[in-house]
């Protein structure tokens, strides 16, 4: 999952600059109907082609850049060679040339390689290529082609056997799909329906051309476009394999918009609405549907397999209806206002029914499971969520930042346990007067205490999970230093890795959990009292609830349960610690209720607590309430 939400990212540079072309595109087409050929139609029609006739490239060289680690360019030349390879290689020309055919008699498969399947895969080869390979070292008598400039040659290679793969296997796939649909001609609605449901499933590949061929143009006799566009088709007939697209197109794909926007943080709504909206104005009105699709195809798959279900229902139930429209172009509101008075076309009306309907359905559908599954559609990426399903994907920052705490706690051999609890590292070390509280904070660290003994606890802030997983790696050889060489430590600005504000303000907020109120300084903890933490107030619960003291999103909840992190709408970042060692109780006593990510509101409840247990166990109660990005901070509650 983590794959494809990284590929819808990467997708979203040259979905970013598809809206604009593909309403310019519809705007020339449509001139070009309804006046003829000119200098305006040509004009337009011809800037916005070059970037959707050019979408394959596009991946091509956004996956690559996307996928690829601290790329500087190279990694997007590597896709650009592959495409390049792949490509001439498979072009009708060319196949004809390998097997000795006039490119009439070439696979008709070959005149449609250039898809936006082919431009990902050539742009997780350049990925791949510069990720494994620019830091290659080849001998002296080879130097010259080591580090990046190997990177492009390695595609290359790479693109050779990625060319030969589909030479054999594509035609097999192009072909069986049109067999596929002329099988399903003969199912009637309910093969309308599959055609719709397919079409959109395999838009990712481009073979939806291969089902549209069948359906729209003359291979199986059906021919249904340019029939509809003549009026020289079946009154009754004509257009069902094209009526169903426009209430999608048009009102459902909007919904969905809607939808992802309304459940965007509130600090990406504006970023998403520029994407969103612009998307949802070229799906309405001219029917290009792709800069909208490819926005959650790869982040939320489900919301795509969805899609691609209502739009074979959409079909379904049009070809049922005694209701048909085609288009010359798309299924936009641009092709439906040209072909309203067509004489093939039937009840047009209806499909304005239909697609409200379907803008009410998609949006609460996709509202729901976007919020039900917490999935990260565009406005709701954590783009600080480090995923750490092995060492080796730990950030780079925290390998540096892990690498220069190790030393400063005097070496891996000092360190006799490693654990952390909210914010702060715990250790055990062997020898205290090794440990350079000088270094720590150079490091990142916020403060440095010493409770006794040979105990050490190294205050970072929220992200010290990822600290403590790095210094394991270290520490095992499961990693190593120079995975974070290029980066600097993360300052971790009073523990909350944001900068902080310089001029004073006063925070008002809910009180998170019932019981007296009480400053900071009374909290038997100097990270607390002393507000190295950072400024707060601290609360004697006397309830078993903690809510939410203001909007905003769950920056992190812990395991354990015991303390809980709110990213306010501005950013602000507050800490619910409840009681003091708590961490100690491994979760007894405490029950989360929301996770990290989901969007909250003043007073949604977060935790549930049971302060007898954390009594029982000898841990003080009081729960401080901290801001953690902001030392000039003064906090009140309502």
């Amino acid at each position: 999952m983590k794959f494809l939400q990284n590929l819808g990212r990467s997708l979203m540079l040259p979905i970013a600059v598809m809206p604009v072309a593909a309403i310019l595109m519809g705007i020339g087409s449509w001139i070009d109907r309804t006046a003829g050929e000119n200098v305006a139609s040509v004009f337009l029609s011809a800037a916005g082609g070059a970037i959707i006739n050019n979408l394959a490239i596009l991946f091509a060289v956004g996956v690559s850049i996307g996928m690829a680690r601290k790329t500087d360019g190279t990694s997007a030349l590597a896709g650009l060679v592959s495409w390049l390879v792949v490509t001439t290689l498979l072009a009708p020309e060319t196949v004809g040339s390998f097997v000795g055919l006039d490119i009439g008699e070439v696979d008709p498969a070959f005149a449609n390689i250039q898809n936006a399947f082919t431009g990902i895969l050539c742009g997780l080869i350049g990925a791949f290529a510069y990720n494994r390979f620019k830091d290659v070292k080849l001998p002296d008598w080879l130097a010259f082609f080591s580090g990046k400039r190997a990177v492009a040659i390695v595609a290359a290679a790479m693109s050779l056997v990625l060319g030969l793969v589909l030479l054999f296997l594509w035609p097999l796939v192009y072909q069986g799909l049109v067999g596929f649909g002329e099988w399903i001609v003969g199912l009637g609605a309910f093969g309308s329906g599959l055609y719709g449901f397919f079409n959109r499933i395999l838009i990712p590949t481009g073979l939806h051309h291969a089902l549209n061929s069948v359906f729209w143009f003359d291979v199986a006799g059906i021919n249904d476009l340019p029939n509809f566009l003549s009026g020289e088709g079946t009154y009754g007939v004509t257009g069902q394999y094209m009526t169903g697209f426009f209430p999608i197109m048009m009102f459902g794909l909007p919904g969905a918009a809607l939808a992802m926007y309304v459940t965007a943080k509130s600090t990406q709504k504006k970023v998403a609405a520029g994407i969103l909206f612009s998307a949802a104005i070229s799906s309405f009105f001219v029917g290009i549907t792709e800069p909208l699709e490819f926005s959650f195809m790869f982040l939320a798959p489900v919301l795509y397999v969805i899609h691609a279900v209502f739009t074979g229902i959409s079909m379904f139930l049009a070809t049922l209806f005694p209701v048909r429209m085609g288009f010359g172009f798309s299924a936009g509101a641009l092709d439906l206002g040209l072909g309203w008075n067509n004489p093939m076309a039937q009840n047009p009306w209806i499909i304005l029914v239909m697609g409200v309907a379907w803008f009410v359905i998609y949006f609460l559908v996709f509202t729901f499971v976007i919020q039900r599954w917490q999935l990260k559609t565009i406005g709701r990426e954590d783009e600080d969520e480090i995923a750490a399903e092995h060492v080796g994907e730990t950030d780079a920052k925290f390998v540096t930042t892990a690498d220069r705490f190790l030393t400063a706690l005097g070496g891996e051999g000092n360190i006799t346990s490693l654990d952390n609890c909210a914010t702060r590292l715990r250790l055990e070390v062997g020898d205290v007067s090794k440990v350079d509280e000088a270094a720590l904070k150079r490091a990142g660290a916020v403060g440095t205490m010493k409770p006794g003994g040979n105990a050490v606890q190294v205050v970072y802030g929220l992200n010290v999970q990822f600290v403590k997983d790095a210094m394991e790696g270290l520490m095992s050889g499961a990693i190593s230093p120079a995975d974070g060489a290029d980066e600097p430590a993360d300052p971790a600005p009073n523990a909350g890795g944001t900068a902080t504000a310089t001029a004073s303000r006063t925070l008002t907020l809910a009180q998170p959990i019932a019981g007296e109120v009480k400053p900071l300084s009374v909290v038997p903890d100097p990270t607390f009292a002393e507000q190295i933490m950072g400024p707060g107030l601290a609360i004697e619960p006397t309830g078993d609830t903690v809510t939410s003291p203001a909007p905003g999103r769950v920056g992190h909840v812990f395991d354990t349960g015991h303390a809980v992190a709110i990213v306010l709408d501005d950013e602000t970042e507050v800490l619910v610690h409840v009681g003091l060692d708590t961490v100690k109780m491994a979760g007894d006593g405490f029950e989360t209720l929301v996770k990290t990510g989901d969007i909250v509101d003043t007073g949604t409840p977060l935790l549930r607590v049971d302060l007898e247990k954390i009594r029982q166990a000898g841990h003080p109660t009081i729960t401080p309430v901290v801001v953690l990005n902001d030392e000039n901070a003064t906090v009140e509650f309502r």
